[in-house]
């Protein structure tokens, strides 16, 4: 294995195990408490959200159904360039949280790395538009294929999903790919 994909596989690695390992400790011995630590819109401590929802799931079916998506979708922005998926993932939590914090509905708590998929999402998908090579065309292009169905998220479509989140990924993601796109 390349030094290169060792790095890759240590720094995906690290966050799917900070997202079961929080997300086991809440479900089985904290009884839920930590969900406090999602995104409480329109209010102060709620900002703090915006760092711990991605790491934290409503429930094992929560956290499979954003494991696989974040680590694929995750690992195509990260075989760009390190820094490139480190700026991607701080730009999508920031506006997808920021976003959610300001327009969600009062009384809510959000959570989930779907924010951070949405904003990978976007990324992957608007990169070729911005950067016109092939290799970064062809990847905007096989991600459409594949998860291209995910766009119907940023729709207010199912009650209990944070539709803003996604959105505001979404759009964070899209931000990135614009500020990161290389001429």
């Amino acid at each position: 294995m390349t030094q290169a994909l060792k790095t890759q596989v240590q720094i995906l690695g690290s966050m799917v195990a900070l997202m079961w390992a929080s997300t086991l400790l809440n479900l089985f011995l904290l009884r839920g408490s930590l969900l406090e630590f999602g995104i409480i819109p329109r209010t102060i401590i709620g900002l703090r959200g915006i760092l711990f929802a991605p790491f934290l799931h409503a429930g094992l079916g929560h956290l499979m159904a954003n494991t696989l998506p974040f680590v694929i979708l995750g690992w195509l922005v990260l075989v760009r360039a390190t820094e490139d998926f480190f700026m991607v993932t701080a730009i999508a939590m920031g506006v997808g949280g920021l976003g959610t914090w300001l327009l969600a509905g009062p009384r809510t708590v959000h959570v989930g790395a779907s924010g951070l998929v949405f904003g990978y999402l976007g990324y992957l998908l608007l990169r070729g538009y911005f950067e016109r090579s092939f290799a970064a065309s062809f990847i905007s292009i096989v991600v459409a294929v594949a998860y291209g169905s995910l766009i119907l998220g940023v729709l207010p479509t199912v009650p209990g999903v944070s539709w803003q989140g996604h959105l505001f990924g979404f759009l964070g993601g899209g931000l990135a790919a614009r500020f990161l796109a290389k001429p």
